[in-house]
């Protein structure tokens, strides 16, 4: 590492709190420090280069400094950088959400904005218990949420999201809501089945509690931050028809699965239903700038919309349908117009899974899936070995499977970063054959630096 990287390395870690990090770790394990980016690349302040294998934690969709993206918010900068739309608007928030309702045939007509995903979440909860009070009946106010979901981490977020190392030390701070068995395919013999069973289950639940509930919130198709849990379209079809049968809203968080990840621009499209609420960020301003919504339709909408401004939605927050981000969600929806980005993206698909079977076929691999432009597997604990000698001289004493993968990965170019012993890749749509050769052989080669190190 040169002493410039190096500098703003320490610098970062003397001034700079970073997300879901133990700090002290750092202590031996600088953070990267990135210069610049140009297309599936990052490259640090040494000139190395790493392939950003997980979209820089799922945003970006076309690549790091695309052209188009960058021409767009240039020229947003000449015009209008930012203006409250509480009392206003401007041409890109009503143009963007023009587009998005028509993505839904129109049957989700009514945009809401916020600047992150949890806010969105937090957004859509809001607005489906506050429904419920203006409708007459403020007695459904609680939510469900499924096992091995995660939807944020801001108190209403958290209430509705099953990762323990995120809820312990909030536990009292957050509210009691009903969970719900996953769908996950990985826990019956067949994919149909985990679905029905889930299913059955959730209809036991709101046939005893429906009358207090408000709304059940779901990832549609993958259950990303838990370790990438796949499920049944299916799934999603048996718990619309529930929602309607016990007057219950849904909410498809498509935050992590929705703008073409999972094959489809909205992955519940591919179950044939709409929900009441569907909340976008990540990728929906391709990687750029912060941004999400909530979308829902008219009788959601009307249930607000009264003379009394106690039953308006009485939420804001101060960069709401910011210009420049609503330009760059607006240039991905040309980019996914123009280049047929989900008919290549089926392709794409086809080719990483091909590329990666040589990974798939390691006698550690389990559970090979995949769904759209979302590749991942399980790793079997009983294959990785105690930590050895030269990992904890390279920073690593104590680390996890999933830590020691991400240094591998970096030693050989990628940057990737496993959940537990969930190994995934989660690449932007522009990968050219050679990137995509790179990230699948350096894939199984940092695996094999893992588990075979005297090797």
């Amino acid at each position: 590492m040169t002493p410039a990287a190096q500098s703003l390395s320490q610098r970062s870690l003397r001034s700079v709190w970073h997300p879901c990090t133990q700090m002290k770790q750092h202590e031996r394990l600088p953070p990267l420090a990135i210069a610049r980016g140009q297309g599936v690349w990052l490259y640090d302040a040494d000139g190395k280069r790493y392939l950003d294998g997980i979209s820089s934690w799922w945003v970006n969709l076309f690549g790091h400094a695309n052209p188009r993206i960058n021409a767009a918010l240039v020229d947003q900068l000449g015009t209008l950088e930012h203006a409250m739309i509480s009392g206003s608007t401007h041409a890109p928030v009503v143009e963007l959400s023009e587009r998005l309702s028509a993505l839904t045939g129109g049957v989700l007509g009514h945009a809401f904005y916020a600047s992150d995903g949890a806010s969105a979440v937090e957004i859509a909860l809001k607005m489906s218990a506050h429904y419920w009070r203006n409708s007459g009946r403020p007695d459904k106010h609680q939510f469900v949420y499924l096992a091995q979901s995660y939807h944020g981490e801001t108190m209403g977020a958290l209430s509705v999201t099953d990762v323990d190392i995120f809820r312990h030390a909030y536990q009292p701070l957050v509210r009691q809501t009903h969970i719900a068995p996953s769908p996950d395919a990985r826990l019956a013999a067949t994919p149909q089945l985990a679905a029905h069973q889930a299913a059955q289950a959730m209809e036991a639940l709101l046939q005893q509690h429906g009358s207090t509930i408000a709304a059940v919130i779901v990832e549609p198709l993958v259950q990303c931050a838990t370790g990438m849990a796949m499920h049944d379209p299916d799934y999603l079809r048996q718990l619309r028809a529930l929602c309607d049968r016990y007057q219950v809203h849904l909410i498809a968080d498509e935050i992590a699965v929705g703008c073409g990840r999972t094959g489809s621009f909205f992955a519940c499209e591919q179950a044939g239903i709409w929900p009441d609420f569907i909340t976008l960020s990540k990728g929906i301003s391709g990687g750029y700038l912060p941004l999400s919504l909530v979308l829902t339709h008219d009788s959601i909408y009307q249930a607000f919309y009264d003379d009394d401004v106690r039953t308006a939605f009485l939420h804001s927050h101060s960069y709401t349908g910011n210009p420049l981000a609503c330009r760059a969600a607006l240039a991905c929806l040309d980019i996914f117009e123009s280049e047929n980005v989900l008919a290549r993206n089926q392709l794409l698909g086809e080719q990483m899974a091909q590329a990666l079977q040589p990974l798939a076929q390691h006698p550690a691999v389990r559970q090979v899936r995949r769904q759209g432009m979302i590749w991942a597997c399980d790793i079997d604990p009983a294959a990785i070995p105690e930590q050895s000698a030269d990992d904890a001289r390279n920073g690593m004493a104590g680390g996890t499977f999933s830590q020691r993968y991400h240094l591998a990965a970096r030693q050989r170019g990628l940057l990737l970063r496993p959940i537990g012993n969930t190994l995934y890749l989660m690449p932007p749509y522009v990968l050219n054959p050679d990137e995509l050769q790179h990230l699948a052989d350096g894939a199984l080669g940092s695996l094999l630096d893992v588990l075979e190190p005297a090797a």
